[in-house]
C-alpha cells in the first residue's frame, strides 16, 4: 500500500497496524515513494539463557583478598 504524507499522518495507527500485519506501507510525497512503514521484530528477554554454559563460580567481591591478590591489586609486588 502506498499512502501521501497527509493520509499517513492522518492514518499513523492504522498504518502501524497493517504494516504489524506484513503489509508493505509505503509513504509517498507526491507520486515519489520516500518512506517505508516496517515492523520491528518482538523477541522476549530469557533470564538465566546461559546457566548452563558459563563453567566455575563467580567471585565473592564481599570477601576479603588473599594477601598476593592484594598485594597485585596495590601494585606492590
Amino acid at each position: 500500500m502506498q499512502v501521501t504524507i497527509h493520509a499517513a499522518k492522518t492514518n499513523l495507527s492504522k498504518l502501524i497496524e497493517a504494516a504489524i500485519g506484513g503489509e508493505e506501507v509505503v509513504i509517498a510525497k507526491g507520486k515519489r515513494p520516500v518512506a517505508k512503514i516496517i515492523p520491528i521484530p518482538q523477541t522476549g528477554f530469557i533470564i538465566g539463557v546461559l546457566k548452563d554454559e558459563l563453567a566455575g563460580t563467580s567471585p565473592d567481591f564481599f570477601e576479603p583478598m588473599d594477601e598476593a591478590d592484594l598485594a597485585l591489586w596495590e601494585g606492590s609486588e
